[in-house]
């Protein structure tokens, strides 16, 4: 299972959900829904936005854990 740990980034950058989404050019709602753990699936063109704004890597925001979907 992917682990999504963009809050964990957020508070390292010290930036709001909001502003993440307004500087990557998605939703408040879709940025929501990913940092929730709802997303069924990201783009690499938004993948790469975040990593670019929060400067950081992927692996820094995505990490597998082995165990059983929800």
């Amino acid at each position: 299972m992917i682990i999504v740990n963009l809050d964990v980034m957020l508070a390292k950058r010290k930036m709001k959900v909001s502003d993440l989404a307004e500087q990557v050019g998605i939703t408040l709602a879709n940025i929501s829904i990913l940092k929730n753990g709802k997303a069924k699936a990201v783009r690499f063109e938004t993948l790469d936005k975040i990593c670019e704004v929060l400067e950081c890597q992927p692996g820094d925001i995505l990490e597998y854990q082995e165990g059983n979907k929800e």
